[in-house]
Order: C-alpha cells, then sequence, then structure tokens
C-alpha cells in the first residue's frame, strides 16, 4: 500500500472516496477523528454555512460549548478549580447520540440551576450591600442631630476657604435653646439628604455642591473603613457616608439631583431619636437574617460548581469532539438515489490498511448489510505534504515548516537539519562547560518528561520542553567544539602535552620577548594546542583559524544542499533541472568557492618555514583572480596562473548556460507536444464507485471509469481504484519562465557570495562569546582567587555566585539564544534557499488529538 513513511521524503499520499451508510456517518467519522489519518476536501464549498446539512446539529453543540464556558467563568469567578484529564487520556471516544442528548440537557438543566443561584446571590449581596449602607447612615445622621441639639453652635457650614462660614444651624438653634425648646429641623424649614458615594467621586461631589448652592448648606461625611459592592458598576470599592442640610425644599431637591447625578445611593432616615433607634434595630436583625441566607445560597452554589468542575474537562473534550465530527459531516456530499454519504479526502498511502480496518470494524458494531467502500482515486492533482514524526524530530521539522512547506515528494530540509543546525550552533557556542549545562538541562527535561509532558508551566521553560531534544543535540555538538577550541570556561584542558616549548636565552632579561619553538616530530593530538591560551598572538591565531575554518564549514554546507537539486530532480524525472540548473550552479560555484577553500586546505598543509617563503594571503589571490586574470603577485603553487584562467573561464560560461538553457529546452519540448497532437488531461467527469447493479461508471463522454470489486469473503469494505478529473495543465507561457530563470540567475550568482560571507558569523560569534566567557572569568572568579585568608573565601564565595549566574543567564541563556537564531538563519537562507521554494501544502488530518492540542 505504498512505500514506507521516512523523513527524507514526505509520506505518499493516496486521494480516496468514501462512502458511507447514513445511519453510520456519525460513528465512521468519529472513528476517523480518533485514527487522525485522513484530510477531507470539502465537496460543498459553494454551498452557505447556514444551508449545510448539520447546521442544527452545530448550532446546538455551540450552544452547549456556551453552557461549558459559563460555568467555567463562574468558577473562576467562585475560585473553584477544574479537574483537569491525564494527557493523552481517551474522554468517551465512542460517545453515543443518546449520550450527547442526555449531555444538551443536563447542561441546560444546571444553566438554569446555576443562573438562578448565581442571581439569587447576587440580588442578597446588593441587599446586604444596601443594608450596611443605610445602618451606616443612621449611624452617622444620628451623631450628626446630637450634635446639633447638644452644642448649639458649633455647627458650621463647610467650604473651601476656612474664612467663608456661613450660619446655617446656628441662629435657629440658638434662639430655640434660650426659649428652652427644641423643635425638629422641618419646623425650622431646614431639609437634610443622607447617602452613600463612591470615595473618589467625593472630592467633586463636595466642589459641585458648594459652586451650586453657593455655600448655603452644611455636609457632614465619615468613611466607610471595608470596601462594598457598588450595584452599577458590580466591582468593590471604598465609599463614604454623607449628610447634607440646606434651607427650602427647592435647595433640598437640587441637592437630591446632583447626589443622583454622581450616583450616589440616598436612604431616608428619622429625625426622630425613637424611631431612628428602631431604625437601627429592625436593619441589624435583616442583615443577621441575609448573612444566613448568603451562606446558604453561596454553600449551595460552590456545591454545583464543584460537581461541575469535577466533570467539566472532560464534557469540554467530549463535546469539541462531537462539534468537529459534525463540521467533517458538512463536508460530505449526500447521494439522494443511494442514501449514502460520499467524501473525498487525503490519506498516506501506509494508512490504507488502518483505515480499511476501522470501518470494518464500524460496521461490524452496527450490523449494517450494506459496506462501507474506500474507492482510491488516480489524480495528477497536487498532494499535501506529509512528514511523519516523533518526539524526537518534531522540533526540527517545526522550525522547518515554519519557513515554508516543502512540496510532495521533495527531499525534506528537516532531516539534514537534525545535524546541521546544532553543528552550526555549537560552532558560534563552543564552549565545554556551557555546553555540559545545556546538555545537563535537556538531559534533566528528557528524564522527567513523565511528570512535565502536558503541563503549562511559564511560557520561555514550555518552550524549552517542546525543543528538548533539540538543546540534548546542540549541548552534545557543543562539547564536540569545546574540546575542538580546548575551551572550559575560557580556561584551557591539558589533554595532551603541548607541541611548542619556551627556550629561554642565557642572556634573557625581563622585558624582552620570548617566542615559542615546535617539538620536532610531534604534533598536538586533538584539538587547539592549550599552550596558544597564555600566548600573546592568541587572539590573533584563533581569528585567522576561526575565520577559514567559518568559510571552509559554509561551502560544505552549501555544497550539500546544492546536491538536493540533482536528488529533486533525478526524483522527479527531470533532466533539464539536472543539465539546465544543477550542472552550471555547482560548476560555478566550485570554480571560485571551492577553490578558495582548496587553497586555504593548501595552505595550511605547506610548511612554508621550510620553504623559506612568506605565506600569500588567500584574500589578495582571491581578488586578483577576478581583476587581473592570468597574473600571479604571491604564488601558492606552481601553474597557479593557468588554474585560475581555467576556473574563471567556466564560472562565465556557467552564467549563460544557467540563464538559458532551462527556458530554451521547455519551449522546445512544448512546440515538440503540440506538433504531436498531445493535450492536457482533465477532461474526465466524476467517478463513483457505486454505479447501478456494479456495473463500471461512464461518464458523459462513455469513458469507463471504473468497477466497484468486493472482497472475496463477504467482507464489508471495498478498496476500488479509479482514474478521476485531475487539475489543468497551465499554458506555456516562454515570457514568464524567462522571467524566473533570469531572476533565479542573477540571485544565485549573487548569493553565492553573499551566503559565502553570511557564514563569517561563525567566526564572530565564536570569538565574541569566547571572549565575553574570560571577561567574566576575570572580572569574577579570579578576583577571588588572587585574595587570601578569611577575605578570600568570602570574596570567592561572592565572586563564585555571580559568576556562576551570569553564566547561566548571560553566556548560557541569551548567548545561546542568539547562537540559535543565526543557525535558524544559516539553515533557512544561505543551505534551503539552494533547492527549497517552501511552496507546498500541509497535511491537515481530521484528528481529534490535534484538535484538543490547539486548545
Amino acid at each position: 500500500m505504498g512505500a514506507p513513511d521516512t523523513l527524507f521524503r514526505s509520506s505518499e499520499m493516496s486521494l480516496v472516496q468514501l462512502y458511507v451508510a447514513t445511519e453510520i456517518g456519525r460513528e465512521v467519522v468519529s472513528a476517523l477523528g480518533e485514527l487522525g489519518s485522513i484530510q477531507f476536501r470539502d465537496l460543498n464549498s459553494d454551498t452557505n454555512a447556514f444551508q449545510r446539512t448539520f447546521t442544527k446539529e452545530i448550532r446546538r453543540l455551540d450552544n452547549v460549548e456556551r453552557q461549558l464556558r459559563y460555568f467555567a467563568a463562574q468558577m473562576e469567578k467562585a475560585g473553584v478549580t477544574v479537574r483537569p484529564i491525564p494527557r493523552n487520556q481517551n474522554v468517551n471516544t465512542a460517545t453515543s447520540a443518546h449520550e450527547i442528548d442526555d449531555l444538551a440537557d443536563r447542561c441546560d438543566q444546571l444553566e438554569k440551576r446555576v443562573s438562578e443561584l448565581n442571581e439569587s446571590y447576587e440580588t442578597l449581596q446588593r441587599r446586604w450591600v444596601e443594608l450596611i449602607e443605610w445602618r451606616a447612615v443612621l449611624r452617622e445622621a444620628g451623631s450628626v442631630f446630637e450634635h446639633a441639639y447638644g452644642q448649639v453652635g458649633e455647627i458650621r457650614q463647610t467650604g473651601e476657604d476656612d474664612d467663608d462660614t456661613a450660619p446655617l444651624l446656628e441662629n435657629d438653634m440658638e434662639q430655640n435653646a434660650h426659649h428652652g425648646e427644641q423643635q425638629s429641623f422641618s419646623m425650622m424649614n431646614i431639609g437634610f439628604i443622607a447617602g452613600v458615594i463612591s470615595r473618589d467621586r467625593i472630592n467633586a461631589f463636595e466642589r459641585i455642591l458648594w459652586r451650586t448652592l453657593r455655600g448655603n448648606l452644611y455636609m457632614n461625611q465619615s468613611e466607610l473603613p471595608d470596601k462594598v459592592i457598588d450595584p452599577q458598576s458590580g466591582e468593590e470599592v471604598f465609599k463614604n457616608v454623607f449628610v447634607i442640610f440646606a434651607h427650602g425644599k427647592e435647595i433640598v431637591a437640587k441637592i437630591r439631583k446632583i447626589s443622583e447625578s454622581l450616583g450616589a445611593d440616598l436612604y431616608q432616615v428619622d429625625e426622630d431619636t425613637t424611631n431612628r433607634r428602631d431604625q437601627i434595630l429592625e436593619v441589624n436583625q435583616r442583615i443577621e437574617d441575609l448573612n444566613s441566607v448568603l451562606q446558604n445560597t453561596k454553600s449551595t452554589l460552590m456545591a454545583e460548581l464543584r460537581m461541575i468542575a469535577a466533570q467539566l474537562a472532560s464534557w469540554m473534550v467530549v463535546v469539541k469532539k462531537e462539534k468537529a465530527v459534525y463540521e467533517a459531516l458538512n463536508k460530505f456530499n449526500y447521494d439522494q438515489a443511494r442514501k449514502v454519504l460520499v467524501a473525498e479526502g487525503w490519506c498516506p498511502k501506509s494508512g490504507l490498511p488502518l483505515i480499511q480496518h476501522t470501518l470494518r470494524e464500524v460496521n461490524a458494531r452496527a450490523g449494517l448489510q450494506m459496506p462501507s467502500i474506500i474507492n482510491q482515486l488516480q489524480t495528477n492533482k497536487t498532494p499535501p505534504t506529509h512528514f511523519k514524526t516523533n518526539k524526537f524530530t518534531v522540533a526540527f521539522q517545526n522550525i522547518i515548516n515554519a519557513y515554508g512547506i516543502a512540496k510532495y515528494q521533495e527531499v525534506n530540509p528537516g532531516l539534514q537539519t537534525i545535524i546541521t543546525f546544532p553543528f552550526l550552533f555549537a560552532v558560534m557556542f563552543g564552549d565545554l562547560g556551557h555546553g555540559f549545562f545545556m546538555l545537563l538541562a535537556a538531559i534533566l527535561m528528557i528524564v522527567n518528561e513523565k511528570h512535565l509532558d502536558g503541563r503549562k508551566i511559564q511560557e520561555i521553560f514550555d518552550m524549552a520542553y517542546y525543543g528538548r531534544y533539540m538543546m540534548l543535540m546542540m549541548g552534545a555538538f557543543s562539547l564536540f567544539t569545546g574540546l575542538i577550541y580546548n575551551d572550559l570556561f575560557s580556561k584551557p584542558l591539558f589533554l595532551f602535552p603541548s607541541m611548542w616549548e619556551y627556550h629561554l636565552p642565557d642572556d634573557w632579561k625581563r622585558g624582552m620577548k620570548v617566542t615559542a619553538e615546535r617539538v620536532d616530530g610531534y604534533t598536538y593530538p586533538f584539538g587547539v594546542d592549550w599552550k596558544w591560551h597564555s600566548a600573546e598572538n592568541n587572539l590573533l591565531f584563533m581569528n585567522s583559524f576561526k575565520m577559514k575554518l567559518s568559510i571552509i564549514l559554509g561551502w560544505a554546507h552549501m555544497t550539500y544542499s546544492l546536491c538536493n537539486v540533482y536528488i529533486n530532480a533525478k526524483f522527479f524525472r527531470k533532466p533539464v533541472d539536472i543539465f539546465g540548473n544543477f550542472l552550471p550552479s555547482m560548476l560555478f560555484m566550485q570554480s571560485i568557492f571551492g577553490y578558495l577553500v582548496v587553497t586555504v586546505i593548501y595552505k595550511w598543509c605547506v610548511d612554508w618555514n621550510a620553504r623559506g617563503a612568506q605565506p600569500p594571503s588567500i584574500l589578495n589571490l582571491l581578488i586578483n583572480m577576478f581583476l587581473q586574470p592570468g597574473t600571479v603577485s604571491e604564488r601558492l603553487y606552481a601553474g597557479q596562473e593557468y588554474v585560475q584562467s581555467v576556473l574563471l573561464l567556466i564560472a562565465a560560461v556557467c552564467v549563460p548556460w544557467l540563464l538559458l538553457t532551462k527556458p530554451l529546452y521547455l519551449r522546445w519540448e512544448n512546440k515538440k507536444h503540440r506538433a504531436l497532437g498531445y493535450r492536457g488531461l482533465g477532461e474526465h467527469g466524476r467517478v463513483s464507485a457505486l454505479d447501478d447493479e456494479g456495473r463500471p461508471s461512464v461518464d458523459g463522454n462513455g469513458h469507463t471509469q471504473g468497477r466497484f470489486s468486493a472482497d472475496s469473503e463477504g467482507d464489508a469494505v471495498a478498496l476500488v481504484v479509479e482514474d478521476v478529473d485531475s487539475e489543468e495543465e497551465e499554458e506555456f507561457d516562454f515570457g514568464e519562465i524567462m522571467i524566473h530563470q533570469v531572476i533565479h540567475t542573477i540571485e544565485f550568482c549573487l548569493n553565492c557570495i553573499s551566503h559565502t560571507a553570511s557564514y563569517l558569523r561563525l567566526w564572530a560569534l565564536s570569538l565574541a562569546h569566547a571572549q565575553l566567557s574570560q571577561v567574566m572569568w576575570s572580572m569574577t572568579l579570579a578576583n577571588g582567587f588572587n585574595k587570601s585568608g578569611v577575605l578570600g573565601v568570602i570574596v570567592t564565595v561572592v565572586a563564585f555566585y555571580m559568576w556562576f549566574n551570569l553564566t547561566i543567564f548571560v553566556l548560557v541563556i541569551m548567548e545561546g539564544t542568539g547562537a540559535m537564531l543565526h543557525s535558524l538563519r544559516l539553515a533557512w537562507v544561505e543551505s534551503m534557499s539552494k533547492y527549497f521554494m517552501g511552496e507546498g501544502k500541509p497535511f491537515e488530518p481530521f484528528s481529534f488529538e490535534l484538535l484538543l492540542e490547539e486548545e
């Protein structure tokens, strides 16, 4: 049923038709959703979403989903935790339609119950707040009245200025006191208003009253100690109690309007002391009664929410799955004559037996006599791209998919990225100690996969956990490059004896320059000699070494990537891409940059001291190769001028070769096919594997489309292979192809230069990382080691703390992130642009697992 799935190429795909009995359509789609191996095509793309068959069911499930979200919001508000579902646990994978109906009815009842309890609780809460405010107003007004009757002359009109006081109650109260009388405020034509207002509005309230009434009022206020719920906004706010006195009913009415416009709550207060005390007693009794009712309502509501919380997560999964099933069914066609559902979709060929087995099981459970048919279609439509990944390869594949999806069956950049991406990262990050920290972090996450899988801890940690195997590779390669550089936290490793020795002359004096001499017949076995770390010209040597190494690695990386052009052309049987694209591109690149790499390696291999000659500059050699062809100022080898002239000529010939060969060949091929009378595909009608009485179906032109074939043993699933209508070939346009090839030629020639230079980032970041590590050491631990005694111990401990934290957060995390981004650019641009266009279509199967991961 197809070749095994590998990461080198995308899986072989098949376009299939499914013929499913209407009675088991929901069960079949649900089983295929658990399988996650087929991507359904929308056969009703011209039909409005509201006119599709299962719109009513989807609307009903939308309402259930809304109810579940309402429950979740109420739980969050009440502080109730939803019980999570263990990762990868199947939740009612075969939920029946009757169970879905029961769930919908139960959600309706629970929503009504929770809404009533919530509304009742909120109503009681508002009433309780009103009583608390009323009690505060009664107490504040009572203190004002007692003060007014008990201490005449102390009540003054409030205002912005202490000197602007106008007597409001003073004269009347004093006059009545002299006559031994105590009259009510109403008899003195003094009205009052008492209420509660938000504390952030009290200042504006006072200013408006002062300016409106010109100071003809007396206002007393106090602050409520606790927050109360504002009935308008529903938020908890601080409030102030106020009591305002004024002359005349008109002024009092005006004060009332101003208070209400600013959101103040006004309450009735009896002027009589006895009645006011009765009011306070009544309010206190009602508050106590409300407290008990509130507690009962709250406990009942919490009990309901806890009961729902125990099953909410599983209900959400069931509803999402069921909704996805009906959305998939809306993509099916309904055959009125045969009462079957017809679906089309893409699936991997390797997955066809499993799909067949799944349909057989569903049919067996339903006990239907009519078989479900898999009609395998033959078409030239471009299939979607699907790569079978695992937990090790998925992160590498996703960084490729972030750039673009590979075309169907072309070479997948994700396979080579598993090695090249972490290796190029390690070239920039190369340090044995830093690589060990990264490797250790990756190993710890891999070992604790069972505990960490599926958890949402913190965004940065989740990203690191997702790429834990990528970190494992980056850490392992960093250990290797750290050994090559002989670098451990900017310090060398004395693994082998050095190949350099210092010989001090007898007349050596302090301040004289000392040079090292190489040991005859001995070469340092592995990596960089540790004595280079203490040499004065260490930076000069490492600078030259890493710069040339970057060019060599960049050439090797791009050459390997360019070879994929040949592999793709051979696989798709396009010889024009081999002799029209691959050969001129490869010759052009190797004649210039391949020659550059050869000269670098040759220069390293020659003992210039034995020759008694100065090694020539490779940079000048390359520049003079173009500016002064045929002449050599500094000779590297014999016959150099002839070799360079031939290579320059090859590079010059490759440009028109690359530019003209493919367009002219395609033009000639198109004329040849037209002369032979060939015509494109796409002239066949739609295929049906269900023709009357099992006969072959015939399209409108009289062509036989195929035949139905059932298994000999009477199996309930049949597999049919037929041809279908295909995409029409695009009309040949020589101008468009020529423009495309011109752009490709210019880009390739220029990119060969810019991309080679771009690999110098390997040199720059590696050098910067090493120097920053050395500075970090010298500024922290080196200072601690230079001290002695108790002070030395204290300084060393503090310095180690600083060094360790700076190493982790700056050198490992920040520098590692920067090196990873640069390595990602080298993979995307410098490597993949040689052969990868990223114009494929992703395979998006109908899968419950993917559906739940997206939530």
